[in-house]
């Protein structure tokens, strides 16, 4: 048995998305490897993998992040 507990990362007020559940947290809930954020408002975090999305797009097209000429 375990001397002390671990806990996750994070207080409340801070918002969450898991990645493991697809939910919405408030603080720490889940372990910091299955969530992203904190971000500032429940619905922010709730939209956490379309802000991914729109990112990955912008930076695949970003020069800066580029090894060489694009072919398109």
């Amino acid at each position: 048995m375990a001397l002390f507990k671990k806990r996750a990362a994070g207080k409340p007020g801070e918002w969450y998305y898991c990645l493991k559940h697809g939910t919405v947290e408030e603080g720490p809930e889940c372990r910091a490897a299955d969530r992203m954020g904190p971000y500032a408002t429940r619905e922010k975090a709730a939209h956490a993998m379309e802000t991914a999305r729109e990112r990955n797009e912008e930076w695949r097209h970003d020069p800066r992040w580029q090894n060489g000429p694009r072919a398109d």
